[in-house]
């Protein structure tokens, strides 16, 4: 619990930086709309009882005051509606705004290279971290943090009104409020986290298998799967429904515990002031009032009961999302080569996790305005040599030192806009002519132009609309988008025809004459470009030759021809 509980600073560290204001007010109206409350209470009480007491008598009738203690109700109860709703106002502005700040800088944690190839190994998991997780987080000021301050503030503030009745009076009743009103929550809380936190994984259970099920019910089917992964959902589902029973019994019981402390709050109370008023301490109104205050003070701490069911999934959704808020901001970035050169790698390691080395000891050097080609089989470190250059991974062991590059990746990452938001993802800045420059280059523009809307089509998820030899010639036009002297390409026309694929290389060649290019491979058209050949296995580079040299040609001869 200890260790839950560390996790949730940076979380109210980032809280407090973004609308410490905003959060404190709402607090501050939350306690004053309580407080407004109970004194309303205890004051209605009063004027009831001491108008009654008065109405016995008719000297005591034309005496008594009834224009003070009415006005003091009307204030009080107008008080506490304004009050209660600047509250709800404050308060939800105040969580949403800093919600949305969350989002925003996991979001751009998630969009850094290294944590972007973590994200794109478990999309899933990863987006319940930007939904769920952060949706869990409205609980930590809402249901335990303002709850927790105006229960104690209420506590405090009826302590001080029964005391100056009979200062033990005052001292046990705040003490018994304290120690029964956030006892109980707090015990509940312990109680509650291994469910709150089984709920959770329940549900993401749900939801990951039911999306496995809509994206593969095809391939599901074709493996006679179907029943099972149906049958799977149902387990999760279940999972998930025996934790919400759980909470649901430790929340009925939070509920008698503090109805139990009501009722013997109250009876304490109604002896205490009992006896107060046969000793002539109090009179029978003032007696009315401290019972009334007595019984209004343990409202505020009910307000902790739905957030000490909610504790567990918000201390989980906390330890989940605070490495990364702690995690140092900094961007991994590859040190400048030596004139002349476009990279230089000497004794680098490379692994992704501390027990699995992908590449061992590579020494690598390309000068600039060369064009190199990995080849290997599938999983001799390609791609892992390519992200060590893009800086997307910090090398395990040995020196990388980088011009600046721009990688395209063997997926074709297009997205939910219209064609000029995905070029723009290269070059913000970049007006229609050099956008049509582009899309010449790659061979797409008259595609485009041939469109109802040109660069205002809207794509649909993926890039759902196009073709995928259109697809991979967007990319590639996002790529010369990029002015930056290294170009590295991982398969760049695995998947297309002949004819496209051709195409595009010839495309490639020509418009990065006078850059670096790296083009990790298993065909031989990508590779023809190229002025070096390094041969990759197991990670290591077995062989390097030069254009001109035997062992070049044999090299290409070994490639998947076009």
């Amino acid at each position: 619990m200890s260790a839950s509980l560390s996790n949730l600073k940076p979380v109210v560290k980032l809280f407090l930086t973004e609308r410490r204001r905003g959060l404190l007010l709402g607090a501050a109206l939350s306690a004053t709309t309580v407080s407004a409350g109970i004194a309303l209470l205890g004051l209605s009480g009063w004027f009831i009882t001491a108008a009654g007491i008065a109405g016995l008598s008719a000297a005591t009738v034309a005496t008594f005051d009834v224009f003070m203690p009415s006005a003091g109700i009307r204030l009080l109860a107008l008080g506490r509606t304004a009050s209660r709703y600047g509250e709800r106002l404050t308060t939800h502005d105040a969580t949403l705004s800093v919600l949305a700040a969350l989002r925003e800088r996991l979001f751009r944690g998630w969009a850094e290279p290294g944590a972007a190839r973590e994200l794109a190994r478990r999309p899933a998991r990863l987006l319940f971290r930007l939904t769920g997780d952060i949706d869990a987080l409205d609980s930590l000021y809402l249901r335990v943090l303002v709850p927790a301050a105006v229960a104690v503030v209420a506590a405090l503030a009826s302590c001080v009104a029964l005391g100056l009745m009979n200062p033990l009076f005052g001292l046990a009743a705040g003490g018994a409020l304290l120690v029964a009103g956030l006892g109980i929550p707090l015990f509940a809380g312990r109680r509650a986290t291994k469910h709150a936190r089984r709920r959770t994984y329940g549900i993401e259970a749900i939801r990951a298998r039911a999306i496995d099920l809509v994206a593969g019910q095809t391939d599901l089917l074709m493996a006679g799967r179907l029943d099972a992964q149906r049958a799977a959902i149902a387990d999760a589902d279940r999972y998930a429904a025996s934790a919400d029973d759980c909470l649901n019994r430790i929340e009925a019981c939070v509920t008698f515990g503090f109805g139990l402390t009501t009722t013997a709050l109250l009876a304490g109370s109604l002896l205490t002031v009992g006896a107060l008023v046969e000793a002539g301490t109090i009179s029978p109104p003032v007696a009315t009032l401290g019972i009334l205050i007595a019984f209004a003070a343990v409202e505020p701490f009910g307000a902790l009961r739905r957030g000490a069911m909610e504790l567990g999934r918000t201390l989980l959704a906390a330890g989940r999302i605070a490495p990364r808020l702690s995690a140092d901001e900094d961007v991994h970035r590859n040190g400048a080569p030596l004139p002349g050169f476009a990279f230089c790698m000497n004794r680098v390691s490379a692994s992704y996790d501390a027990s699995t080395p992908v590449l061992h000891s590579v020494d690598l050097a390309l000068k600039a305005g060369e064009k190199l080609a990995l080849v290997g089989t599938s999983g001799a470190g390609k791609s892992t040599l390519l992200s060590l250059l893009a800086a997307e991974m910090r090398a395990r062991q040995g020196v990388v030192e980088c011009l600046d590059v721009t990688l395209l990746t063997q997926r074709t990452e297009l997205f939910q806009d219209s064609l000029r938001g995905n070029l723009q993802l290269a070059n913000p800045d970049a007006s229609d002519a050099v956008l049509h420059e582009a899309l010449a280059a790659a061979g797409l523009l008259q595609d485009v132009a041939a469109l109802p809307r040109g660069l205002e089509t809207q794509l649909g998820e993926g890039g759902m609309g196009l073709s995928g030899g259109q697809s991979r010639r967007l990319a590639l036009a996002r790529l010369f988008l990029r002015d930056t002297p290294l170009w590295l390409l991982d398969e760049p026309t695995e998947g297309l025809d002949g004819a496209t694929a051709r195409d595009v290389m010839t495309r490639l060649a020509d418009r990065a004459e006078g850059r670096s290019l790296v083009i990790a491979t298993h065909i031989r058209r990508e590779a023809a470009i190229a002025d070096v050949i390094a041969v990759m296995e197991d990670g290591r580079i077995v062989e390097v030759s030069r254009r001109g040299e035997a062992a070049f040609e044999k090299a290409l001869n070994r490639l998947r021809p076009d």
